[in-house]
């Protein structure tokens, strides 16, 4: 983990006289490289705001001229926080190639590793990179505004949340033999079933995740209310919102259509399959961002803009599917009439979906045929084209491929959950940005705000451009002629 530390920036004055002060932390607690720029006009209003992701793609090209088999291991290296997403979508993908149905014990056993994961994820997003700012606050002191300082001042709330990533990352190990890019799952299934022992031993630690949750949901709803400011302005606009759902219209995280509605709720697509994801979807590109912007393509760019995740997934499922979820879901729907438009509730979407995958993992390592020994189809290249998609944490996950006879890949695309939120996030920074900095000027608050509106959205911008390194944020404030006013880099 990086070691946050203050800097600040040297004062500068515009034409108008006024004294320019930005004072940042330089720690984002983004996962992946990124930048925001700002630009003010003569008045010190803000005149316009960019995220920038300025990282370079490149697995899509890694990946030409590789086995298709070798696919899933391969796309998994673009995240080590999403891997399994990455497996799961691009094993799919290579099934389609393959014409084949996977066994069902590989299909259950598939979506434990994806909930795991999800919770996994989940927990990391919430208590290490934002619970920081619910917990303490946006205008706490930045030398302890980190998870060692909600392990400080909260242990209760540090513990549960370590405890929940434990829980995620220990089932992902028993499962695939690896935290961290496990090679079980492989095109056709899963490589070994699940054992006896390995189930009970899951099965054990499933009180402990449900206490944990509990903590986390009672202490986030504690302090909800005393961020009303920023729920108004984080990203609060009407928007689509995309996910997969279950046939009963359930929460659905590893197989099914994807399903597109309107700011009102209303369905705007339905049954999207991944085959028809590119007819449905395109991708914008922006002088400023390495990473692309998804948008309904009916609409356009940038109207077709719509968002993806935890925020849209609650918002689309009419149930969860497990008792406790749905209790939480019926809260949450509460929240507005229609679909819940402020992405700050991402937050809050995120801990019921860490409740729903403690509860479904229960259900699932209760189902006898779990345990079934077949768990993997062969087949070889019998489609030269394939698609795959599933829920990451993140959001909807798509990979394309094509194969030659061989079974050679000579073309990937991958479209990203952040790349789909990337319009939104976007908006988002502008919108809170305009509301907070006023005549110039800025306070260490303020831009913590600025950043936490991205990170109420969780970007994975490795995932989103696959590349690696770590973790600087950068700051340009603009004068309306270009000039660069003052610039921060960490």
């Amino acid at each position: 983990m990086s070691q946050e530390i203050t800097i600040g920036a040297q004062s500068q004055t515009g034409p108008d006289g006024k004294s320019q002060t930005i004072v940042i932390d330089p720690v984002t607690r983004l996962e992946g490289h990124g930048k925001i720029t700002i630009r003010l006009d003569y008045n010190g209003e803000v005149q316009d705001a960019h995220f920038h992701v300025t990282q370079v793609r490149g697995f899509e090209r890694f990946a030409e001229g590789r086995p298709f088999y070798e696919m899933p291991s391969l796309m998994a290296r673009i995240c080590g926080i999403c891997p399994v997403s990455h497996l799961i979508a691009s094993a799919r993908a290579c099934e389609a190639v393959m014409s084949v149905r996977i066994p069902h014990a590989a299909a259950l056993l598939r979506r434990m590793l994806n909930l795991a994961q999800m919770i996994q994820s989940h927990a990391l997003s919430f208590f290490y990179l934002s619970s920081p700012d619910l917990l303490l606050g946006m205008d706490s002191d930045p030398a302890t505004r980190h998870i060692f300082g909600v392990a400080a001042a909260r242990p209760e709330l540090g513990r549960a949340g370590i405890g929940l990533r434990r829980f995620g990352q220990h089932i992902i190990e028993l499962l695939g033999k690896k935290r961290i890019h496990p090679g079980w799952v492989v095109p056709g299934g899963v490589t070994e079933p699940l054992t006896v022992a390995r189930r009970d031993e899951i099965l054990a630690m499933i009180p402990e995740a449900y206490a944990n949750i509990t903590l986390a949901l009672d202490g986030y709803k504690q302090v909800a209310d005393t961020f009303r400011e920023e729920i108004a302005v984080f990203a609060n606009f009407p928007s689509h919102f995309m996910s997969l759902i279950n046939e009963d219209e359930s929460i659905e995280f590893t197989v099914g259509a994807l399903r597109l509605i309107d700011e009102q709720g209303g369905i705007v697509e339905d049954g999207i399959l991944a085959s028809r994801f590119t007819e449905v979807i395109g991708e914008a590109v922006e002088p400023y961002s390495y990473t692309k912007f998804a948008y309904y393509k009916p609409l356009g760019y940038p109207e077709g803009t719509y968002r993806v995740g935890p925020l849209a997934r609650l918002n689309i499922a009419r149930s969860m599917g497990t008792t406790l979820a749905d209790r939480e879901l019926v809260e949450f729907k509460q929240l507005a009439r229609g679909p819940v438009h402020g992405s700050f509730h991402y937050h809050h979407a995120r801990l019921i979906e860490i409740l729903y995958g403690i509860e479904r993992i229960e259900h699932l390592l209760n189902d006898p045929l779990i345990l079934d020994k077949h768990v993997r189809a062969t087949a070889g290249v019998n489609r030269l084209e394939g698609s795959g998609q599933a829920e990451a944490p993140r959001g909807t996950l798509n990979h394309h491929y094509k194969v030659d006879e061989n079974g050679l890949i000579t073309w990937a695309n991958l479209v990203i959950a952040t790349g789909q939120n990337n319009t939104a996030m976007n908006k988002g920074v502008l919108q809170t940005a305009r509301h907070y900095v006023k005549d110039g000027r800025f306070t260490e608050g303020i831009l913590n705000r600025v950043e936490a509106v991205v990170r109420a959205f969780d970007p994975c911008l490795s995932c989103s451009s696959h590349a690696v390194g770590q973790m600087p944020l950068a700051l340009t404030l603009l004068s309306p002629d270009g000039e660069v006013v003052d610039r921060l880099v960490r």
